[in-house]
């Protein structure tokens, strides 16, 4: 059995968050607030890492919950987490840095 982490690309990412029309997918940041504040991918939730075990029950385990933060190691660590507490979770690779790499826009403040 595999325990790689699911993972998608700021692309990947772009296009599911483009398809979902119905807003079933959820995107969180597992940044801290002062980080998200600076800057975070539009539409993302603000669930710091340090928090996110008591606040997981806030989002719905039928839905894909798309995990970002700024490059991607806090992020894996959190999909793993929700993964082991079956959630259909992806980790969000390159993180919100790709993101304005890519020339996306950010959204800033709380």
């Amino acid at each position: 059995m595999s325990t790689r982490t699911p993972e998608i690309d700021i692309e990947q990412l772009a296009a599911a968050l483009n398809d979902d029309e119905s807003g079933e997918a959820a995107l969180i940041d597992v940044r801290e607030a002062g980080e998200y504040a600076a800057g975070h991918v539009p539409g993302a939730a603000l669930m710091p890492m340090s928090r996110l075990s008591s606040r997981v029950g806030e989002l719905d385990k039928t839905r894909p919950v798309y995990v970002v933060c700024a490059s991607d190691n806090r992020s894996a660590a959190m999909t793993d987490l929700l993964v082991a507490n079956g959630y259909r979770a992806y980790s969000v690779a390159g993180g919100t840095q790709a993101w304005a790499a890519s020339g996306r826009a950010l959204d800033v403040g709380l």
